[in-house]
């Protein structure tokens, strides 16, 4: 058992679930004349491990825009650059580039000279070891220069939000049962450690500020989170923000930023930043839509636990955090509603299911993409969004992952997010292939045992650090079958799915594996009289059966198809002289990467 408000870990077992936990206070000063940042900040660590601490490491993300940065030579030097970042980096002048230098560090009152940084990375070799089951608190100062927008975090960028301030301050890396994860800032993902954050930012009072949390001083504030402006404001204002369990924070500060906002049926209060003009008009719509959409969200994913999220015009794209988003503004409304959905769809499948998205971004771009998919079904069949709903919402994803598998460039879903060869595989693996996970796992367990293994996965993950395993466990549980043959294939190999209908001789239809990877089928035999028949063909690994979760005029299981065997004769009560067509999957959800050979038709009958 874990109690989240106390950072203390109840380990049942040698394998017991435990993780650590972070408390920050940061008071941080902008000068927006230098474009610089002086800080302090306080972490209260929980060591919650069963392991002794020796050292710790800390993220200095603004490091990375300097020339020569291992985020800069990756992008020199990949294939496919990211044309956000490109050469940019490598041609920053120094009053362009962005560092973030710690300039003392003292942990329980002690100083700690024994630090050392490394790109993004400061190492500190603690002058006491942290033993299990114990905390320390870890007081440091820092400056920061903030770059120019290139990625995600910068100044100036280009729809001329002056602050999009991610990853904007010393950040405690994360520890688990694989240890330290102090990877260096190479533009993908993120980890971190769950824990209350206080953050208080003083700045120019003409600058509106959008963050992570609920803004305390919202009276002294105005600018729309009061009901009343105060009648005067000082020269520089302290804004007071505060955030309860989450694993990162995020601002961004505009002098022209119009600020609304919505609360939706369940009380979660919607905030809207963006820009006044033409540009941004679609803006206006966002707010109906967007509380629409929690309902759905909601009702599929498990309840939204904060209670409020920030959608904020800044950063590059889109790009998600707790409580808040940074997308760009000047979109129309489709495409503003996309991302918007994309974004917060990440509260479910990071912000409160913080898996390792270094090791694990299908997980979480994968699982989201879903999301965002459904979700802009759902909006659609409502009526908020224009557009004829799609009879196979995932067959166009589908589709462009079968093109991609032609390109060869196909990497398993086991590489490190910062470690693949091209950005064209990273993005296929973690947001397409992540994204088709959902849809066979769907197929394979049934739609109705589908929807609950979503919930329970929230239900029984949220807050903590989930794993493929913790995953794959869960849909195990709720259905009753055994899926580590699945999770063996789909994330651990580039395996392809495709199946064949042969021919149809007497009342026997001929089925052939002709790729190597094993899954059940749905075989639809339509007569001339317009009837559907399914037979459902459950692997022999699989131990159990899924329900039928898709009418049809009558339905059949066959018998188990043994995955050693490359070919299955299906045995069927229709006469073949009756028959119209055979088809595999007509649903369209099995990632089938030849459907020409899915369908047999009365007309190749003799």
């Amino acid at each position: 058992m874990f109690l989240l408000g106390t950072g203390v870990s109840i380990v049942h077992g040698q394998h017991g679930y435990w993780q650590q936990r972070a408390n920050y206070n940061i008071e941080v000063e902008l000068d927006d004349k230098k474009h610089s940042l002086e800080g302090e900040e306080k972490i209260e660590y929980f060591n919650n491990s069963p392991d002794t601490l020796n050292k710790m490491y800390f993220h200095l993300y603004f490091n990375a825009f300097q020339p020569g940065s291992m985020m800069d030579i990756k992008s020199l030097h990949v294939a496919d650059p990211d044309r956000r970042v490109g050469s940019r980096i490598s041609k920053l002048k120094k009053d362009e580039e962005g560092y973030c230098h710690v300039t003392r560090l003292k942990v329980n009152g002690k100083s700690q000279n024994s630090m050392i940084v490394e790109g993004t990375i400061l190492e500190v070799t603690l002058s006491e070891p942290l033993l299990p089951g114990s905390n320390n608190v870890i007081q440091l100062e820092f400056e920061s220069q903030i770059p120019i927008q290139i990625r995600r975090s910068g100044r100036n960028n280009a729809e001329g939000i002056d602050y999009s301030m991610s990853q904007w301050y010393p950040k405690l890396a994360e520890y688990d049962y694989m240890g330290w994860h102090p990877e260096p800032y190479v533009a993908r993902e993120f980890y971190g450690v769950w824990g209350d954050f206080v953050v208080e930012i003083e700045l120019p009072s003409k600058y509106v500020v959008a963050a992570t949390g609920t803004l305390a001083n919202a009276d002294d504030i105005g600018y729309g989170y009061a009901d009343k402006e105060p009648s005067r404001r000082p020269k520089e204002l302290k804004w007071k923000f505060k955030a309860q369990n989450v694993h990162d924070f995020v601002w961004a500060a505009d002098p022209d930023y119009e600020h609304t906002k919505i609360k939706a049926d369940d009380g979660t209060v919607l905030h809207f930043f963006y820009q006044g003009g033409e540009k941004t008009a679609a803006w206006k719509d966002l707010p109906p839509i967007m509380a629409e959409a929690l309902n759905w969200m909601n009702k599929r994913y498990g309840k939204y636990q904060y209670p409020s999220y920030s959608f904020i015009q800044g950063g590059d794209g889109g790009m998600e955090y707790p409580m808040a988003t940074l997308i760009t503004g000047n979109r129309p409304l489709r495409s503003l509603v996309g991302v918007a959905v994309h974004e917060w769809m990440h509260s479910w499948y990071q912000m409160m299911l913080g898996t390792n998205e270094s090791l694990y971004g299908w997980m979480d771009e994968g699982f989201t993409s879903f999301g965002e998919t459904e979700t802009i079904h759902y909006l659609m069949s409502k009526g908020k969004l224009p557009g004829t709903v799609p009879e196979h919402p995932f067959k166009e994803t589908l589709e462009a992952f079968n093109d991609f598998l032609k390109s060869g460039l196909e990497e398993p879903l086991t590489t490190h997010a910062d470690h693949f060869i091209t950005n064209a595989a990273y993005s296929r693996a973690s947001y397409t292939k992540g994204e088709i996970c959902l849809v066979q796992l769907e197929y394979i367990v049934g739609k109705e045992v589908f929807s609950k293994s979503l919930l329970r996965y929230f239900d029984e993950w949220h807050f903590k650090h989930p794993t493929p395993n913790d995953f794959f466990r869960i849909f195990e549980k709720q259905s009753g079958m055994e899926l580590d043959w699945f999770q063996q294939y789909w994330v651990n190999t580039t395996h392809t799915i495709d199946y064949a209908v042969d021919t149809l001789i007497n009342d026997v239809v001929y089925l052939s594996n002709r790729h190597y990877f094993p899954m059940p089928l749905d075989v639809v035999v339509t007569t001339k009289d317009g009837k559907e028949h399914l037979y459902y063909i459950p692997q022999s690994v699989m131990r159990g059966e899924k329900k039928p979760d898709i009418k049809y005029d009558s339905y059949t299981i066959a018998k188990d198809w043994n995955w050693t065997n490359p070919t299955y004769e299906l045995k069927i009560k229709e006469k073949a002289s009756d028959v119209e067509s055979i088809s595999i999957d007509p649903s369209y959800r099995l990632m089938d990467t030849d459907r020409t050979n899915n369908v047999y038709t009365h007309k190749k009958i003799e």
